[in-house]
Protein backbone atom coordinates (compact mmCIF):
# COMPACT_ATOMS: atom_id res chain seq x y z
CA UNK A 1 0.00 0.00 0.00
CA UNK A 2 1.60 3.42 -1.06
CA UNK A 3 -1.49 6.02 0.03
CA UNK A 4 -1.06 7.27 3.23
CA UNK A 5 -3.88 7.68 5.76
CA UNK A 6 -5.25 11.43 6.07
CA UNK A 7 -4.33 13.11 9.15
CA UNK A 8 -8.48 13.23 9.38
CA UNK A 9 -8.18 9.11 9.47
CA UNK A 10 -5.77 9.24 11.82
CA UNK A 11 -7.15 11.27 13.83
CA UNK A 12 -10.19 9.36 14.07
CA UNK A 13 -8.28 6.17 14.20
CA UNK A 14 -5.90 7.19 17.48
CA UNK A 15 -9.81 8.37 19.29
CA UNK A 16 -11.34 5.10 18.10
CA UNK A 17 -14.08 6.38 16.53
CA UNK A 18 -16.90 4.03 16.09
CA UNK A 19 -17.84 5.82 12.97
CA UNK A 20 -14.44 4.25 11.05
CA UNK A 21 -15.33 1.32 9.29
CA UNK A 22 -13.37 -1.95 10.00
CA UNK A 23 -11.63 -2.20 6.59
CA UNK A 24 -10.32 1.46 7.41
CA UNK A 25 -9.30 0.34 10.47
CA UNK A 26 -7.40 -2.81 8.81
CA UNK A 27 -5.82 -0.55 6.38
CA UNK A 28 -4.66 1.41 8.62
CA UNK A 29 -2.93 -0.71 10.99
CA UNK A 30 -1.69 -2.50 8.15
CA UNK A 31 0.25 1.00 6.71
CA UNK A 32 1.39 1.76 10.43
CA UNK A 33 3.54 -1.24 10.20
CA UNK A 34 5.90 -0.15 7.26
CA UNK A 35 5.50 3.42 8.01
CA UNK A 36 7.50 4.96 10.72
CA UNK A 37 5.99 8.41 9.64
CA UNK A 38 2.65 7.84 10.17
CA UNK A 39 3.40 6.13 13.39
CA UNK A 40 4.45 9.17 14.67
CA UNK A 41 1.72 11.17 13.50
CA UNK A 42 -0.50 8.85 15.49
CA UNK A 43 1.66 9.26 18.28
CA UNK A 44 1.45 13.26 18.03
CA UNK A 45 -2.55 12.37 17.54
CA UNK A 46 -2.94 10.60 20.68
CA UNK A 47 -3.61 13.30 23.56
CA UNK A 48 -1.79 13.03 27.06
CA UNK A 49 -4.21 11.65 29.16
CA UNK A 50 -4.57 8.56 26.75
CA UNK A 51 -0.61 8.12 26.81
CA UNK A 52 -0.80 8.32 30.52
CA UNK A 53 -3.32 5.44 30.96
CA UNK A 54 -1.72 3.19 28.13
CA UNK A 55 1.44 3.54 30.05
CA UNK A 56 -0.61 2.55 33.48
CA UNK A 57 -2.13 -0.48 31.64
CA UNK A 58 1.25 -1.49 30.19
CA UNK A 59 2.68 -1.00 33.63
CA UNK A 60 -0.27 -2.93 35.61
CA UNK A 61 0.13 -5.55 32.42
CA UNK A 62 3.73 -6.49 33.25
CA UNK A 63 2.99 -6.94 37.34
CA UNK A 64 0.69 -9.03 36.04
CA UNK A 65 2.00 -11.22 33.80
CA UNK A 66 5.30 -10.97 36.34
CA UNK A 67 3.17 -12.82 39.39
CA UNK A 68 0.96 -15.05 37.15
CA UNK A 69 1.79 -18.36 36.49
CA UNK A 70 1.99 -19.68 33.00
CA UNK A 71 -1.59 -21.13 32.21
CA UNK A 72 -1.56 -25.06 31.33
CA UNK A 73 -1.16 -25.74 27.44
CA UNK A 74 -4.46 -27.45 27.39
CA UNK A 75 -6.32 -24.23 28.28
CA UNK A 76 -3.95 -21.79 26.53
CA UNK A 77 -4.94 -24.22 23.12
CA UNK A 78 -8.75 -24.14 23.74
CA UNK A 79 -7.90 -20.53 24.39
CA UNK A 80 -6.61 -20.12 21.03
CA UNK A 81 -9.24 -22.21 19.12
CA UNK A 82 -11.97 -20.01 21.09
CA UNK A 83 -10.77 -16.89 19.67
CA UNK A 84 -9.33 -17.44 16.70
CA UNK A 85 -12.09 -19.70 14.83
CA UNK A 86 -15.39 -19.29 17.38
CA UNK A 87 -16.34 -16.62 19.90
CA UNK A 88 -19.38 -17.17 22.99
CA UNK A 89 -21.29 -14.31 20.51
CA UNK A 90 -21.56 -16.85 17.28
CA UNK A 91 -23.06 -19.13 19.40
CA UNK A 92 -27.09 -17.52 19.82
CA UNK A 93 -26.48 -17.06 15.68
CA UNK A 94 -25.62 -20.27 14.84
CA UNK A 95 -28.54 -21.41 17.21
CA UNK A 96 -31.11 -19.38 15.76
CA UNK A 97 -29.72 -20.27 12.01
CA UNK A 98 -30.34 -24.71 13.36
CA UNK A 99 -33.98 -23.60 14.76
CA UNK A 100 -35.22 -21.49 11.49
CA UNK A 101 -33.58 -24.68 9.21
CA UNK A 102 -36.06 -26.60 11.81
CA UNK A 103 -38.80 -25.08 11.65
CA UNK A 104 -38.75 -24.69 7.79
CA UNK A 105 -38.52 -28.89 7.93
CA UNK A 106 -41.51 -28.89 10.04
CA UNK A 107 -43.10 -26.32 7.94
CA UNK A 108 -42.45 -27.36 4.74
CA UNK A 109 -44.57 -30.94 6.15
CA UNK A 110 -47.14 -29.19 7.15
CA UNK A 111 -47.76 -27.16 3.66
CA UNK A 112 -47.87 -29.17 0.82
CA UNK A 113 -48.09 -28.04 -2.15
CA UNK A 114 -46.22 -25.08 -1.04
CA UNK A 115 -42.14 -24.20 -1.99
CA UNK A 116 -39.89 -25.91 -0.03
CA UNK A 117 -38.73 -23.35 2.64
CA UNK A 118 -35.10 -25.46 3.44
CA UNK A 119 -34.58 -24.35 -0.64
CA UNK A 120 -35.74 -20.92 -0.15
CA UNK A 121 -33.56 -20.24 2.76
CA UNK A 122 -30.33 -22.41 2.51
CA UNK A 123 -28.58 -19.30 0.53
CA UNK A 124 -29.14 -17.12 3.37
CA UNK A 125 -28.16 -19.84 6.37
CA UNK A 126 -24.45 -18.60 6.90
CA UNK A 127 -25.37 -15.03 6.26
CA UNK A 128 -26.63 -13.79 10.18
CA UNK A 129 -23.12 -15.92 11.32
CA UNK A 130 -20.66 -14.00 8.79
CA UNK A 131 -22.29 -10.70 9.51
CA UNK A 132 -21.43 -11.12 13.28
CA UNK A 133 -18.17 -12.91 12.61
CA UNK A 134 -15.98 -10.03 13.84
CA UNK A 135 -18.32 -6.64 14.55
CA UNK A 136 -17.07 -4.16 16.66
CA UNK A 137 -20.56 -3.89 18.51
CA UNK A 138 -20.60 -7.63 18.96
CA UNK A 139 -17.73 -9.21 19.31
CA UNK A 140 -16.06 -8.58 23.17
CA UNK A 141 -12.54 -9.49 22.37
CA UNK A 142 -12.75 -6.52 19.04
CA UNK A 143 -10.40 -4.36 20.54
CA UNK A 144 -7.86 -7.00 21.62
CA UNK A 145 -8.11 -8.55 17.94
CA UNK A 146 -7.37 -5.05 16.25
CA UNK A 147 -4.58 -3.90 18.53
CA UNK A 148 -2.68 -6.44 15.89
CA UNK A 149 -2.69 -5.41 12.34
CA UNK A 150 -4.44 -7.49 9.68
CA UNK A 151 -5.86 -9.60 12.43
CA UNK A 152 -9.08 -8.99 11.96
CA UNK A 153 -9.19 -9.66 8.58
CA UNK A 154 -7.89 -13.77 9.62
CA UNK A 155 -10.18 -13.27 12.13
CA UNK A 156 -12.81 -13.19 10.16
CA UNK A 157 -11.94 -15.78 7.30
CA UNK A 158 -11.66 -18.02 10.12
CA UNK A 159 -15.07 -17.62 11.80
CA UNK A 160 -16.86 -17.54 8.28
CA UNK A 161 -15.28 -21.32 8.41
CA UNK A 162 -16.46 -22.18 11.35
CA UNK A 163 -20.08 -20.97 10.87
CA UNK A 164 -19.95 -22.89 7.82
CA UNK A 165 -18.86 -26.30 9.36
CA UNK A 166 -22.35 -25.33 11.36
CA UNK A 167 -24.26 -24.69 8.70
CA UNK A 168 -23.48 -26.95 6.16
CA UNK A 169 -23.96 -30.24 8.44
CA UNK A 170 -27.45 -28.65 9.45
CA UNK A 171 -28.42 -28.33 5.72
CA UNK A 172 -27.25 -31.55 4.51
CA UNK A 173 -29.83 -32.93 6.91
CA UNK A 174 -32.35 -30.27 6.28
CA UNK A 175 -32.04 -31.60 2.88
CA UNK A 176 -32.44 -35.47 3.56
CA UNK A 177 -35.75 -35.23 5.65
CA UNK A 178 -37.68 -32.59 2.60
CA UNK A 179 -35.67 -34.43 -0.23
CA UNK A 180 -34.21 -31.41 -1.32
CA UNK A 181 -31.52 -31.42 -3.70
CA UNK A 182 -28.39 -31.07 -1.76
CA UNK A 183 -26.36 -29.10 -4.18
CA UNK A 184 -29.25 -26.89 -4.95
CA UNK A 185 -29.13 -25.91 -1.37
CA UNK A 186 -25.35 -26.09 -0.60
CA UNK A 187 -24.44 -24.01 -4.11
CA UNK A 188 -26.55 -21.39 -3.50
CA UNK A 189 -25.31 -20.87 -0.09
CA UNK A 190 -21.66 -20.88 -0.69
CA UNK A 191 -22.48 -18.19 -3.84
CA UNK A 192 -23.96 -16.15 -1.23
CA UNK A 193 -21.17 -16.50 1.80
CA UNK A 194 -18.43 -15.47 -0.92
CA UNK A 195 -20.63 -12.63 -2.49
CA UNK A 196 -20.91 -11.15 1.70
CA UNK A 197 -17.39 -11.15 1.84
CA UNK A 198 -16.51 -9.98 -1.79
CA UNK A 199 -18.93 -7.22 -0.84
CA UNK A 200 -17.63 -6.80 2.33
CA UNK A 201 -14.07 -5.12 0.93
CA UNK A 202 -16.38 -2.30 -0.65
CA UNK A 203 -19.63 -1.70 1.87
CA UNK A 204 -17.98 -3.50 5.35
CA UNK A 205 -19.31 -7.88 5.99
CA UNK A 206 -22.51 -6.47 8.16
CA UNK A 207 -23.65 -3.97 5.32
CA UNK A 208 -22.95 -6.86 2.52
CA UNK A 209 -25.10 -9.77 4.85
CA UNK A 210 -27.69 -7.24 5.52
CA UNK A 211 -28.14 -6.09 2.19
CA UNK A 212 -28.13 -9.19 0.19
CA UNK A 213 -30.45 -11.18 2.93
CA UNK A 214 -32.60 -8.27 2.21
CA UNK A 215 -32.86 -8.22 -1.28
CA UNK A 216 -33.26 -12.36 -1.37
CA UNK A 217 -35.68 -12.22 0.87
CA UNK A 218 -37.90 -9.44 -1.60
CA UNK A 219 -37.04 -10.59 -4.82
CA UNK A 220 -36.96 -14.59 -4.69
CA UNK A 221 -38.57 -15.34 -1.19
CA UNK A 222 -41.95 -13.50 -0.79
CA UNK A 223 -42.93 -13.63 -4.62
CA UNK A 224 -42.10 -17.41 -4.62
CA UNK A 225 -43.92 -17.83 -1.46
CA UNK A 226 -47.15 -15.33 -3.05
CA UNK A 227 -47.08 -17.67 -6.45
CA UNK A 228 -46.81 -21.18 -4.76
CA UNK A 229 -44.19 -21.34 -7.28
CA UNK A 230 -40.17 -22.10 -7.05
CA UNK A 231 -38.22 -19.38 -8.75
CA UNK A 232 -36.40 -20.31 -11.76
CA UNK A 233 -33.25 -19.17 -9.98
CA UNK A 234 -33.47 -22.31 -7.85
CA UNK A 235 -34.77 -24.72 -10.51
CA UNK A 236 -33.00 -27.80 -11.02
CA UNK A 237 -30.57 -26.82 -13.99
CA UNK A 238 -29.49 -23.62 -11.67
CA UNK A 239 -27.39 -25.83 -9.74
CA UNK A 240 -24.25 -26.02 -12.26
CA UNK A 241 -24.69 -21.93 -12.61
CA UNK A 242 -24.80 -21.69 -8.48
CA UNK A 243 -22.26 -23.77 -8.27
CA UNK A 244 -19.87 -22.12 -11.20
CA UNK A 245 -21.07 -18.78 -9.43
CA UNK A 246 -19.84 -19.92 -6.22
CA UNK A 247 -16.09 -20.35 -7.57
CA UNK A 248 -16.22 -17.37 -9.08
CA UNK A 249 -17.28 -15.16 -6.66
CA UNK A 250 -15.01 -17.19 -3.83
CA UNK A 251 -12.23 -16.30 -6.39
CA UNK A 252 -13.31 -12.76 -6.52
CA UNK A 253 -13.29 -12.20 -3.15
CA UNK A 254 -9.93 -13.39 -2.51
CA UNK A 255 -8.11 -11.09 -5.42
CA UNK A 256 -10.03 -8.63 -3.33
CA UNK A 257 -8.67 -9.08 -0.34
CA UNK A 258 -6.61 -6.25 -0.26
CA UNK A 259 -9.78 -3.95 0.13
CA UNK A 260 -9.91 -4.86 3.59
CA UNK A 261 -6.32 -3.57 4.37
CA UNK A 262 -6.82 -0.45 1.70
CA UNK A 263 -7.72 3.04 3.45
CA UNK A 264 -11.45 4.11 2.11
CA UNK A 265 -10.91 7.28 -0.63
CA UNK A 266 -14.12 8.65 1.97
CA UNK A 267 -14.78 9.44 5.57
Amino acid sequence: MTTHPSLTQIDRYAAGDPGLDEASVWAIEVHLEDCADCRARLAASTTADARSLIERVAMNLDHELAKSPAPAGRVRSWSVLRQRWLVGTLLPWLAMTVAVLACAVLLGELWVGRPSLVLLVAPLAPLPGVAVAWHRRIDPAWEVIAATPAAGLTTLLRRTAAVLAVVIPALVLAGARTGVSLALMLAPCLAFTAATLLLGTLIGVRRAAIGLITAWTLVVIAPSLTTARIPAVLAVESARIWALAAVVLTIAAFLRIDGFRRIAQHD
